[in-house]
C-alpha cells in the first residue's frame, strides 16, 4: 500500500501542532565553491486522530521549516484510535525502513524512538509499543510509520468492508 492513495482532509478547520523531526544541511558543489541549503522534515497533527508529514527545502532554516509545515498540511490522514492506542498490530515499510506498531494497555505511554514518536504523538496515540527495524533514515522512518498507520482499520471499518454486523467481526 503506497502513500499515493491518501484520503485528503482539509487542514483549514483543524487545530494542528507541528513537530520538527529532522533538519539537515545539504551542500551543492559549484564552480565557485559549496552552496549550502537546508532540508527539514516536519510532522503535523491535531493529537486526535489526524496526522501528516511534509518535507521543506530552502536556503534558510526557518523557510525550510515553514515549507515543511505547509507541505504536511497538504498530506493529512485519519488514524483510527481506540482507547488511546492503535486498534491492532501493524507493520509498515518504506524503502529500507521497516516499523512495527503494537497496541498497549492504558498507562504504557509512547514507547517509540525519534521520528516514530513524533508521528505517533502528533496522531494522538498515547499508549503504544513501536519498534523501528532496518534503516534509521528519518525520512524513510516517518514514511514507513505513516504507511503502517494507513493500513490500520478499526472494527467498524472491517464490518462495513465485509458487509456484516459489528458483532460478527468479533464472534466469527
Amino acid at each position: 500500500m503506497g502513500l499515493s492513495n491518501i484520503k485528503r482532509i482539509k487542514s483549514s478547520e483543524l487545530e494542528l501542532k507541528d513537530r520538527l523531526v529532522s533538519i539537515q544541511r545539504v551542500a551543492k558543489v559549484t564552480k565557485g565553491g559549496r552552496t549550502f541549503s537546508f532540508s527539514a522534515i516536519v510532522v503535523v497533527g491535531d493529537e486526535n486522530g489526524i496526522v501528516g508529514f511534509g518535507l521543506g527545502k530552502a536556503k534558510e532554516v526557518t523557510t525550510a521549516i515553514t515549507k515543511g509545515i505547509d507541505d504536511a498540511k497538504k498530506n493529512l490522514i485519519r488514524v483510527p484510535i481506540i482507547n488511546s492506542t492503535v486498534p491492532h498490530e501493524q507493520s509498515g515499510k518504506f524503502s529500507g525502513a521497516r516499523v512495527l506498531i503494537k497496541p498497549a494497555v492504558h498507562g504504557t505511554g509512547v514507547l517509540a524512538g525519534g521520528p516514530m514518536r513524533a508521528v505517533l504523538e502528533s496522531a494522538g496515540v498515547k499508549d503504544v509499543l513501536a519498534k523501528s527495524l532496518g534503516s534509521s533514515n528519518p525520512h524513510n522512518v516517518v514514511k514507513a510509520t505513516v504507511d503502517a498507520l494507513l493500513k490500520m482499520r478499526d472494527a467498524q471499518t472491517v464490518a462495513e468492508h465485509r458487509g456484516v454486523d459489528l458483532n460478527k467481526v468479533f464472534n466469527g
